[in-house]
């Protein structure tokens, strides 16, 4: 089965469904923006800490890649911040929401489709901010988005990413949605190709779901370590009253770094 592409199309699809994680910001939060009052999530809910931005509000001068972060919903914020912005995305029609929002305010922006674990189009040293919010869960090797990460950023430049919390895939999401049960059935690592049975594993596609993977803590904070990678910041986050989900009740179900490049 092709990933990326099983992925791309249910991804265009989540658009065309008007998924929360496609709807793009409103010509307000543009204009606040504009004016340094903005603020952007890595993860479901929780706000981004500001200090995690250099130079906060002002992004003056930064060259900033948003990391399959397409969907109109960080990158104009940046850009109507002062940063210059290359939104890398693998559903052209999350780009193209991007790209309505740019064409809606007037704001710059640069929109490539393309794998994540692949930017080979950028030269090294070319980014000073890699925004990369929860989209990991969708390829199956997480480690080579941090050394094409490591090898696009600057000396100093900083990775801002959110990632599933893997514990989140051990439990029967049809019996905690219907029956609010949490039941351990999944071993770890997960995966909707070898964790889900043909009949499962079908129906799931045939809903226009994408692929998702589970990765351990040690190839998400780990990997970024072993790449050269120095965490500076952490946090917890759980799903907004928007994501009905009990699992979210009990644990957090996403995880949210800030990672520097030595400089």
């Amino acid at each position: 089965m092709d990933i990326r592409k099983t992925n791309e199309v249910a991804w265009d699809k989540k658009v065309a469904s008007g998924s929360q994680w496609t709807r793009p910001v409103d010509s307000e939060i543009v204009q606040r923006a504009q004016k340094g009052q903005w603020q952007v999530i890595l993860t479901p809910a929780k706000p981004v800490p500001s200090q995690w931005f250099p130079g906060f509000p002002k992004l003056n001068g930064l060259n900033i890649l948003a990391l399959a972060s397409g969907g109109g919903q960080q990158a104009p914020v940046f850009a109507a911040a002062g940063a210059a912005v290359t939104v890398f995305d693998n559903s052209n029609a999350q780009l193209e929401q991007d790209r309505m929002v740019a064409q809606r305010d007037g704001l710059d922006l640069e929109t490539v489709q393309g794998d994540m674990t692949d930017l080979s189009q950028f030269s090294d040293q070319s980014f000073d901010l890699i925004f990369h919010p929860v989209s990991n869960c969708f390829i199956s090797d997480v480690q080579p988005v941090w050394q094409e990460a490591f090898r696009v950023l600057k000396p100093g430049g900083r990775l801002l990413s959110g990632f599933m919390n893997p514990d989140f895939y051990i439990f029967d999401f049809q019996k905690a949605e219907k029956h609010r049960i949490l039941d351990v059935i999944y071993r770890l690592p997960y995966s909707d190709q070898e964790s889900l049975d043909a009949d499962a594993l079908a129906e799931h596609l045939a809903e226009g779901e994408a692929l998702e993977f589970s990765h351990t803590l040690e190839s998400l904070i780990g990997g970024q370590t072993e790449t050269g990678f120095q965490i500076a910041g952490f946090y917890e986050d759980h799903f907004g009253p928007e994501v009905e989900d009990l699992a979210s009740e009990y644990i957090p179900v996403c995880f949210a770094t800030l990672a520097l490049r030595p400089g």
